[in-house]
């Protein structure tokens, strides 16, 4: 194996650094579940839509809970829309 370069560590090291690692990436999703409102685009990318016209149709129906702090600006409520996606998620057949 010519090239390849091997790093050796202690089992006590290698378990310290994933433990480094999932604190890291806790941190990292920590900061996105922190926000309570959320802005139109970041809503649409969880919701997996496109269009201004598809959240204003949700909006509208009064599927999603939103604030409008101002005549431009329109926040939504991110455990909203997680809720409304998962009223419409589909078991698996393994869940039937």
């Amino acid at each position: 194996m010519e090239g390849d370069n091997f790093i050796m560590i202690t089992e006590k090291n290698f378990f310290e650094l994933i433990d480094k690692v999932v604190s890291h990436l806790e941190k990292l999703q920590g900061k996105d579940q922190k926000e309570v409102w959320i802005d139109s685009d970041s809503a649409k990318k969880l919701l997996g839509i496109k269009s201004d016209t598809s959240l204003f149709h949700l909006r509208s129906q009064g599927l999603i809970e939103y604030s409008q702090p101002s005549r431009k600006i329109i926040l939504y409520k991110r455990e909203s829309l997680l809720k409304y996606l998962e009223k419409h998620s589909h078991k698996t057949f393994d869940e039937l």
